[in-house]
Formats: C-alpha cells, sequence, structure tokens
C-alpha cells in the first residue's frame, strides 16, 4: 500500500521548502519575471516604466501584438538595434507562450548586452487567456 499512497501524495511527498528558502527563490524569481496583469496595469500608466519588446517574428507581430509592444525578433537584438533605448531601461520580452523559448532567448541577448531585462510569463496566449486585445 506505500506505493499506492505516494500515487494520491505527489504534492506533499516532497516536503516544502522551508520559509526562508521559499522567500529567496520567489523574491528571486520577481525579479525576472512579470505577468500579463501586471504589465498590462502598468501600461494603462503614462510613463509604465519599461518597453515590452515583441521577440516573434514580423509575421506573428503584425497579427496581433500587446498594444504598445515594440517589434524585435530575438535574433536581431543587437546594441545597434536597442540605441535608442537609454542603457538603464527596462525590456519586459514575450514570445508566443510557455511553449517558446523566444522571451528566455530574447532576456538572455539583453542580459548579454548589460540591459535590465524581465520576461512576461505565458507571452501572447497568458496575454489572450486574459483576455486582454491584441493590437494589430
Amino acid at each position: 500500500m506505500p506505493s499506492l499512497l505516494r500515487a494520491e501524495r505527489p504534492v506533499t511527498d516532497v516536503p516544502a521548502a522551508p520559509a526562508g528558502e521559499a522567500l529567496a527563490h520567489f523574491e528571486k524569481l520577481l525579479a525576472f519575471e512579470t505577468d500579463c496583469w501586471d504589465v498590462h496595469a502598468a501600461l494603462d500608466a503614462e510613463h509604465p516604466g519599461f518597453v515590452v519588446l515583441d521577440v516573434r517574428s514580423p509575421e506573428a507581430f503584425a497579427a496581433g501584438h500587446v498594444p504598445g509592444a515594440v517589434s524585435l525578433p530575438h535574433r536581431r537584438i543587437n546594441e545597434r538595434n536597442l540605441s535608442a533605448f537609454p542603457a538603464e531601461m527596462l525590456f519586459v520580452v514575450y514570445c508566443s507562450g510557455p511553449h517558446c523559448n523566444g522571451a528566455d532567448r530574447a532576456a538572455v541577448a539583453l542580459a548579454r548586452l548589460g540591459r535590465p531585462v524581465k520576461k512576461m510569463i505565458a507571452g501572447v496566449t497568458g496575454w489572450t487567456a486574459e483576455e486582454y486585445p491584441l493590437a494589430t
């Protein structure tokens, strides 16, 4: 019966991390990621304090993107293409969704250039799941 019991308790079979470790982990996670709700709320402000980068293909961007986003496919991220933005500007990157690693690739490219960056988790999939409109 122990194997049956373990199959019924997959969440609690592995103990939770101590509170201090959990606090450090989740605080650090928030330094790397944001979500669609927070981005949407911030974009309603006159000066949100970041630039949203859609790092998908130009065709995907044209089909629908986060309002106000700038199209810059992750393979085209370089200092020349970022020269219009101050060095301290925070970039929030997104791609198609959780099944896509384009936002991670973009975040790596931006970080290598010394640029502040966060990933909008869930990308366009999350944006539309929240029923936020896309711009075309």
